[in-house]
């Protein structure tokens, strides 16, 4: 496969465009753009996730998500291919169910924090949401690979649950949301 990064200094996106797959410049606020550089941000906050985590069955299947965000990245910057498939999605599902089926039901919403392996899960969390609306905006705007969304979709709540096994996993309680209201009747 050569050198794909062999130099990385190129001086071609001074002027605030960049190339992607088709050989086309875009800009670099475009939505296509938005949408790749989030879904990489996101990869990046998943392995600051990985660094923190003592919880090697979660571990194992961020490590493989990390490999279908690249994915989800080279498709996004290579319009007309599709690289995330529908058995990515039906993992995903699968060790949704599976692990969320381990946990006590939640009642109320729970504050968005833990030990540093919880706290960099729910941001991780957060960052997939956003990586979901910016691939929204982008499928308003031009044809892609509806999967990539979907995939997203499922992954925040995924994300959630691996949120409460990691606090459970560290012994951190769970705290729970208390509304204004609720807190003025308690107070």
């Amino acid at each position: 496969m050569g050198n794909r990064l062999s130099k990385l200094v190129t001086k071609t996106g001074d002027d605030g465009t960049t190339g992607i797959g088709s050989n086309q410049r875009v800009a670099k606020d475009s939505l296509r753009i938005e949408a790749i550089g989030t879904v990489d941000e996101l990869n990046s906050s998943l392995g600051m996730v990985l660094a923190t985590s003592q919880l090697t069955s979660i571990n194992e299947k961020l490590n493989q998500i990390q490999h279908v965000l690249f994915n989800l990245g080279g498709e996004l910057a290579m319009p007309d291919y599709e690289l995330v498939k529908a058995d990515d999605l039906t993992t995903l599902e699968e060790w949704l169910e599976a692990l969320n089926d381990t946990l006590p039901p939640l009642r109320e919403f729970i504050l968005p924090k833990g030990d540093l392996a919880t706290a960099s899960c729910h941001m991780a969390r957060t960052i997939c949401r956003r990586a979901e609306r910016r691939m929204v905006s982008l499928a308003n705007a031009e044809m892609i690979n509806p999967t990539g969304q979907l995939y997203l979709n499922r992954l925040s709540d995924f994300l959630f649950v691996c949120c409460r096994l990691l606090g459970q996993n560290a012994q951190v309680d769970e705290e729970l949301w208390r509304s204004k209201r609720t807190q003025q009747t308690s107070d």
